[in-house]
C-alpha cells in the first residue's frame, strides 16, 4: 500500500511542476507582447512650479 501512495505523490508532483513550467511560459509570453511601448520619454516625470509631479515638460520661457 505504501508504494502506491509513494507512485500517486510521485505522479502529482510531476503534474504540479508541469503546470508551473506552463504557468511561467504563459507569463513569459504575454510579458514579451506587452513589452513594446516603454521608451524613455513615457516614464519621464516632470515637476511643475507648484512642486505637482506632472508628464508634460515645463513650458521655456
Amino acid at each position: 500500500m505504501a508504494k502506491s501512495q509513494a507512485t500517486f505523490m510521485k505522479k502529482q508532483l510531476e503534474k504540479n511542476r508541469q503546470k508551473k513550467k506552463e504557468d511561467k511560459e504563459q507569463r513569459k509570453l504575454e510579458r514579451q507582447q506587452n513589452a513594446g511601448g516603454s521608451d524613455l520619454d513615457s516614464m519621464m516625470a516632470y515637476v511643475n512650479e507648484f512642486g505637482e509631479i506632472t508628464s508634460t515638460p515645463p513650458e521655456k520661457k
